[in-house]
């Protein structure tokens, strides 16, 4: 996958894809393999926004059966295990613990019946049926609810975790690249170019030199998630199909519990979760409408303050000192009327321009779940291939991603004796790139060096460095440190990696002294977001 410009000159390309997370980089594959010449643009680092900010789960949506959401729930479920079989080194089966509690009866009688509904909309699943525990059994599997004041049991249920949520979206990339498509990351879209009311192709900016090119294309996809309306402001759309924002934030903490947790809020009852992230937690999340700035979105004071006291409920000792930062991002939701943000469908629609507005060869994807992805984009590409008179069936839910399938205990041995890592180290490797890690790991053969760790506070190596540059358009330090890699994610925010990073970015992609100073100052500026409920709090 290499980035250039350069591919687009002279190109007439089937399908523009605009956005580069997981519901765009899906549809770019989706598109790839069956056949169509393909753009991918996206104008950060892949999955940048949401994708990034998610909670990480594959799950059907337990909650959404309050609001009788069936039929996401179905589609969701489905999706989940199509995941579980074509991305199985990513994708892995988490357990989760609702305790039951003497003071809410509402839920102690009408969790039974919502597992019991969701385990039949799960028909076929490979995953185990929910079960019913006493408060001691409860206690033997996840103490940490011992201090839980009128605890009378609790209900275990499966679902599933995408620990690296940002490798799914890019192995989604990797594939599409593999069959053809055209990957432009830091390219963003300036303008929709018609022609008697037709897309033509689009304006495109490289955003890391600043020189802009055009790009030729038959159809034109917006998958800009929530900033896909925009391109709607240029072209002068008025839709009756809006765009509502809501902001979710999370939190990373000390490891507060064994299992993922399902836990109410008692000031308005919303779900929120505690999932085990490595050796952390992962706290959240929010549901709060949004209007201010779509590129500088962060967790406010008040927002920390609703999930610390809601924990709070639960485990009275936890506090502000066991956060090590917040995140936020934002979810683009098709707007209904009157009802409020949690309650807003999570389901997706796609908008054909042609019939709603008059502009040929223009759709955009609004909303939906990050689980439900690849069936977005089979549903996209059945249009797209519609409109084209083109029959190509999706193959998507029966082709494993690049790093499929899961790395066996013995290849992982074998490679750790053959590259004298340690086997911690070569472990990591294979969860992160599934099959693909003995690419990773031919680097260290070639140059031994590379494989020294990247710093002490992480498993990961110098060779993942020239990988990502190589191989997966790493053109920033947020590229690496947050999406080839989850270092950015752990408890000092790749902070104590930064110098090391640049230094051995810059000698791959020729950087100054300045321009690697430019980019540490461009990361410490992102990480801070991540500590800002903080500043609000003492001012």
């Amino acid at each position: 996958m290499k980035r250039d410009f350069g591919k687009l000159k002279g190109e007439n390309f089937d399908l523009i894809v605009v956005g580069g997370g997981i519901v765009g980089a899906g549809i770019a594959r989706d598109a790839a393999l069956r056949g169509l010449h393909t753009l991918l643009v996206e104008k950060e680092g892949f999955a940048h926004g949401t994708t990034s900010r998610s909670t990480r789960l594959i799950h059907g949506g337990l909650r959404y059966l309050r609001t009788l959401q069936f039929k996401l729930v179905r589609q969701d479920l489905r999706e989940r295990e199509i995941l579980l079989k074509i991305a199985p080194h990513l994708v892995h089966r988490l357990q989760f613990v609702i305790p039951a509690l003497r003071s809410e009866p509402f839920y102690r009688f009408s969790l039974p019946f919502g597992l019991y509904l969701y385990d039949i909309l799960a028909k076929g699943s490979s995953l185990p049926r929910w079960r019913r525990f006493s408060r001691q059994k409860t206690l033997d599997l996840e103490p940490s609810l011992v201090d839980i004041d009128g605890l009378v049991g609790s209900y275990l249920y499966y679902d599933c975790q995408a620990e690296f949520m940002e490798r799914l979206c890019l192995e989604n990339v990797l594939s599409a690249a593999e069959n053809g498509a055209c990957i432009l990351n830091h390219a963003a879209a300036m303008n929709l170019l018609t022609k008697n009311g037709t897309a033509q192709g689009i304006e495109v900016k490289d955003t890391l030199t600043g020189e802009n090119y055009v790009a030729n294309g038959r159809m034109v996809l917006n998958a800009g998630g929530h900033w896909a309306d925009l391109m709607w402001d240029k072209l002068n759309i008025n839709s009756t199909d809006r765009l509502r924002r809501t902001k979710g934030i999370h939190l990373l903490t000390r490891k507060v519990s064994n299992n993922a947790l399902v836990l109410f809020a008692k000031s308005d009852g919303r779900l929120f979760f505690v999932i085990p992230l490595g050796e952390y937690s992962l706290i959240g999340t929010t549901d709060t409408d949004y209007a201010n700035d779509l590129d500088t979105v962060y967790a406010s004071s008040s927002d920390v303050k609703y999930l610390v006291t809601e924990m709070r409920h639960y485990f009275p000792q936890f506090g502000q000192d066991d956060i090590y930062y917040a995140m936020a991002g934002l979810r683009s939701l098709v707007a209904s009327e009157n009802k409020a943000a949690s309650d807003t469908s999570r389901a997706h629609k796609l908008v054909d321009h042609e019939q709603k507005n008059g502009k040929k060869g223009f759709i955009t994807v609004l909303g939906g779940k990050i689980t439900a992805y690849r069936s977005i984009a089979e549903e996209a590409l059945d249009l797209v291939c519609k409109k084209f008179g083109v029959q190509a069936p999706c193959i998507t839910a029966d082709t494993p991603l690049p790093g499929a399938p899961a790395v066996p205990a013995q290849d992982i041995e074998q490679a750790t004796q053959q590259h004298g890592l340690p086997l911690e180290t070569v472990a990591y490797l294979a969860t992160l790139y599934g099959s693909r890690f003995s690419v990773v790991l031919n680097y260290v053969s070639a140059d031994k060096r590379l494989g020294q760790p990247i710093v002490a506070s992480c498993r990961d190596i110098l060779a993942q460095i020239k990988y990502a540059v190589d191989e997966e358009e790493a053109m920033t330090l947020s590229d690496f440190l947050l999406c080839c890699t989850n270092i950015g994610l752990g408890q000092s925010q790749g902070l104590d990696a930064i110098e090391t990073v640049a230094r051995e970015m810059g000698l791959l992609l020729g950087w100054s002294k300045t321009e690697e100073q430019d980019q540490i100052e461009s990361y410490r500026a992102l990480a801070a977001l991540g500590q800002r409920f903080r500043t609000e709090a003492i001012n």
